[in-house]
């Protein structure tokens, strides 16, 4: 079982770098096209997390439900701004995709 954790904990900090990573090209190259790196990251993080959250569930730990339910509508707020991304691209919309990956790290990181 942790090697399962492991690996959705691994996919789920790749699908931050990918959001990153799609943000910092689209502004880097001041295009306003989309890359899709950033909405198929953005889904990978939102599944990844649910699955971790449901593992925790199952496995007796503590679980700070606030703080899961601000991540999930940080994540869900990337999702739906990846979409527009790629539906009508814009370079603010990147930047607020990475900006807002970035808010669900800290929130992640900082709140104990």
């Amino acid at each position: 079982m942790a090697f399962v954790h492991s690996l959705l904990l691994f996919l789920h900090l790749l699908g931050m770098a990918g959001i990153v990573a799609g943000f910092l090209m689209q502004v880097a190259t001041d295009s306003a096209k989309a890359p899709k790196a950033i909405l198929h990251s953005s889904l990978l993080q939102l599944v990844t997390g649910l699955i971790l959250v449901g593992l925790a569930e199952m496995g007796g730990g503590a679980v700070d439900h606030i703080k899961i339910g601000v991540k999930l509508v940080v994540a869900l707020a990337v999702v739906v701004v990846a979409i527009l991304n790629v539906r009508k691209p814009a370079t603010k919309l990147g930047v607020t995709a990475g900006a807002l990956a970035i808010v669900n790290v800290a929130v992640a990181v900082f709140w104990v």
